[in-house]
């Protein structure tokens, strides 16, 4: 489990009090999906326009109570979610499915919830998380599409898939990850296991597909996983991991581009890790690409407490 900043700490106190003041009876899990390109970020910050910001206002308006509303995974200006999930808790007697349309009512439609569920007053969307999945998208062909540039990272020269994909074995298990994190040391520890990590070339993608849809067909994977970029342009990277630090996906892709276009060989990743050393890995790339698709928790969490 990913150990919490104390910004989050923080934040989920000062929902227990609220939720204590207020004598909240319910706890409403929010499976939420955004285009983050007109957003800085999800968390609240002054004087910007936030995702948080957005769905905590449409708590309100629905239910008459400002209430805070705790995510998995705070992502930065620009990155996008088709599988975040937020709790938020209320003594509102609407049922959960009117909370979901009710609350889209009062949301841009960038901003969209996909699921609004009852689950035990335990759930917290971000303490009680317990591995998620990032992608990240290249696109390495000739000529970008501009209805799927927001959400790519356009790469100029073609990348050699075989060569980053052989050095995705170094990523696996747990490691020091300290060499990818942008803000270091502000985390308890840099320790994280990485339990999947896939690079592919696709020939066709749309921004809304969730990972797991990608795993549903095997067989359609696999005649994706050869050709060039003439024919297969789109590059999908998608890491599961029990945690990620600050910038820890980006990093990684930075430096699997440098490995992709021929500028480091395939078992430096292995170099990079040991050197625990930030400026030994590639640059940060662009937020734009990446994507938080789904987010897993303990199931006895996910049902009202009552449901027994």
């Amino acid at each position: 489990m990913d150990p919490i900043p104390d910004e989050d700490r923080m934040a989920s106190d000062e929902a227990e009090n609220q939720a204590a003041a207020c004598g909240f009876t319910r706890n409403i899990m929010l499976t939420i999906a955004y285009d983050g390109t007109n957003y800085s970020g999800w968390q609240i910050q002054p004087r910007v326009t936030t995702v948080q910001e957005c769905v905590e206002r449409a708590v309100e308006k629905l239910t008459g109570v400002r209430s805070a509303v705790l995510c998995a995974g705070r992502t930065d200006a620009g990155v996008h979610a088709v599988g975040q999930v937020a709790s938020f808790r209320t003594s509102s007697q609407i049922p959960a499915n009117q909370i979901r349309r009710g609350l889209q009512s009062f949301l841009p439609v960038d901003i969209v919830i996909v699921k609004a569920e009852d689950v035990s007053m335990k759930f917290h969307a971000t303490f009680s998380a317990v591995r998620k999945i990032y992608r990240y998208m290249l696109f390495d062909g000739t000529v970008c599409p501009p209805f799927v540039r927001r959400y790519v990272n356009c790469i100029r020269n073609e990348l050699d898939v075989p060569a980053m994909q052989q050095s995705l074995i170094h990523l696996l298990g747990t490691h020091d990850f300290r060499c990818f994190e942008t803000r270091y040391p502000n985390k308890a520890t840099s320790i994280r296991t990485i339990e999947r990590a896939e690079i592919r070339r696709l020939s066709a993608w749309t921004p809304w597909q969730s990972g797991h849809e990608w795993h549903s067909d095997d067989s359609h994977i696999s005649q994706m996983r050869s050709g060039d970029s003439k024919c297969c342009p789109f590059v999908m990277f998608e890491v599961q991991a029990d945690g990620f630090l600050y910038n820890m996906v980006r990093a990684i892709v930075g430096t699997l581009i440098r490995i992709g276009v021929g500028q480091r060989p395939p078992d430096d990743m292995q170099r990079v890790i040991e050197s625990m050393d930030r400026k030994q890995a590639g640059m940060t790339s662009l937020a734009q690409g990446l994507c938080l698709t789904e987010v897993f928790y303990p199931p006895e969490l996910l049902r009202p407490d009552d449901a027994d």
